[in-house]
């Protein structure tokens, strides 16, 4: 996250000296996207989920009381800003943020813990903005405007019963307008306002109500880092929980099974839809994990689709893998700069 933020800070107009000869001020404000994958999710949805604020703000913000205050780990619960909690407050708060996901009839996996937690940490707002949601976005004025690029973050499909992620996984995409899939095994996108709808077969199923606030955008960049989510499970070794929160963990483990608490279980948008490939098409749960899972942990997918007709991709290799940057001129050529 703070990696790419550097090169989002380099390529924001607003940031100081920016602008000056030499630097890349304004590329930030001329793009069409925004993606981000995993811990990059953190960054997008951080930036996007605060009015897209600078990263100077998330980093300081006013009187020093930046949202990516880290001086407290996830597991102590934040300090600053709009959340000034104890340790026992800031779990009573996780714990009934999910309970209510619950209760109303949702299932919950670790990942929901875990998009909570991440929350309070990127989101400057009281006990972390649990009515945020991802399609929000695209409501507010920057985006309407045509201010910002489009925001999108990644996760990968897991096939049921499947426990280790096929490089030609299905990848997942998440929009302030859809959530779907490019892929030929899927093809196809949900309203994201929506996302947590019974659909069948492209359509609501009768009698079903319609749902919306089930695409909360910590459960969003939750999802697409759930490889982390092994942290929440690290809790009890690290501090003692009450017992509410271990057992309200624990029951969400027990439902789909320890070899399971990497994933986010999601409403299903596409039962039925193209049966033949798509291997969740008679499932009611979509279930969904880190968006780097595949082996690609630079989001590239979203942005090289024919239908978005990008002419160049910049991105950041925080992981090094592949020696810098990356230019994409064409889907079919890539420049690497060193």
């Amino acid at each position: 996250m703070l990696n790419g933020a550097g090169g989002i800070a380099a390529f924001d107009s607003r940031s100081p000296n920016s602008t000056v000869p030499g630097q890349l001020g304004g590329l930030l404000q001329s793009a069409t996207y925004l993606a981000g994958l995993s811990g990059g999710s953190w960054l997008v949805g951080s930036i996007y989920g605060n009015n897209f604020t600078t990263i100077e703000n998330l980093q300081s913000g006013a009187g020093n009381s930046g949202t990516w205050d880290l001086t407290n780990s996830i597991i102590e619960g934040p300090n600053h800003g709009f959340q000034l909690l104890t340790s026992a407050e800031y779990y009573h708060n996780l714990f009934d943020q999910v309970e209510a996901k619950s209760g109303e009839g949702f299932n919950t996996t670790l990942t929901d813990f875990w998009g909570r937690a991440l929350s309070y940490q990127l989101i400057n707002a009281t006990d972390g903005g649990p009515a945020y949601t991802w399609s929000s976005i695209a409501t507010q004025d920057f985006f309407t405007n045509a201010q910002v690029p489009m925001p999108i973050i990644i996760a990968d499909g897991r096939a049921p019963g499947e426990i280790d992620i096929a490089d030609n996984t299905t990848i997942f995409e998440f929009n302030p307008f859809e959530f779907g899939t490019w892929d030929p095994t899927v093809y196809a996108f949900a309203p994201m306002e929506y996302v947590g709808t019974n659909f069948s077969n492209g359509n609501v199923v009768d009698q079903s109500r319609c749902v919306t606030g089930y695409d909360n955008i910590g459960y969003v960049y939750g999802t697409s880092s759930t490889l982390f989510n092994q942290i929440v499970l690290q809790f009890n070794t690290t501090v003692s929980l009450p017992s509410f929160l271990e057992n309200g963990i624990q029951d969400a483990l027990n439902h789909f099974g320890q070899s399971n608490n990497d994933i986010a279980s999601w409403v299903n948008p596409f039962v039925g839809i193209h049966p033949a490939t798509n291997l969740g098409a008679q499932s009611p749960e979509l279930t969904l994990v880190d968006g780097g899972e595949d082996g690609e942990n630079i989001p590239l997918h979203p942005l090289i689709q024919p239908y978005r007709a990008v002419d160049a991709i910049f991105a950041i290799d925080s992981s090094n893998d592949v020696n810098g940057w990356y230019v994409l001129i064409s889907p079919e050529s890539i420049t690497t700069l060193y």
